[in-house]
């Protein structure tokens, strides 16, 4: 009988997740317009590569992946339908106002905040990226609620650091794996046996 060994999805989830990240929040600090070079990302890297990270985490049992990276595909999904189906012209697709923006991105930032606490007991650089995206939905929330440019500046420039976050994780647990060793170190939590 053949043992039945499953990749780990999460370097590509993780990778979706932060290059995605990354490049939307390079927009957000202020460096480059909005385009479709954000848009294309947000569905199929964010979005489609993400959701199928965390099918493959469902197949693995893994429930914390399943729900993160699922859930996070989807917020890349909708986040482009937002932006885009004002323009279609769709019965009920007009532009969403700024503040109502603002409590889509808090309750966001509320889901990554409680999945955070998930991280215990996992790696330094995981509990890093999730409490980072806490940060960076929270701000982006106070941008839309107050109009403040500068607080979408600093978001941005959060954002940069907590997408370059999760793609340091990503290819930590490739390299790792690939040579057998600790490559790039991610903070190992060591957990108390009972």
């Amino acid at each position: 009988m053949s043992e039945n060994k499953l990749a780990n999805p999460a370097p590509l989830g993780l990778m979706g997740f932060g290059l995605t990240t990354v490049l939307l929040n390079i927009h957000n600090a202020g460096f480059f317009p909005l385009s479709a070079v954000v848009l294309a990302m947000g569905i199929f890297y964010g979005g489609l590569a993400q959701i199928i990270a965390g099918i493959m985490d469902f197949k693995k049992g893994n429930t914390f992946g399943t729900t993160a990276f699922t859930s996070y595909g989807l917020f890349w999904m909708s986040l482009v339908a937002i932006w885009v189906l004002p323009g279609t012209g769709a019965t009920n697709g007009g532009a969403t106002p700024a503040p109502y923006l603002g409590w889509y991105l808090f309750l966001w930032g509320l889901f990554t905040f409680f999945m955070w606490f998930g991280t215990f007991g996992k790696n330094r650089a995981l509990q890093f990226v999730f409490l980072s995206l806490t940060v960076l939905f929270w701000l982006l929330a106070a941008r839309d609620w107050t109009g403040s440019e500068l607080v979408g500046r600093i978001a941005g420039f959060e954002g940069i650091a907590c997408g370059l976050s999760a793609v340091y994780l990503a290819m930590a647990e490739v390299l790792n794996e690939a040579k057998g060793r600790t490559v790039l170190p991610v903070g190992v939590v060591n957990k108390m046996v009972d």
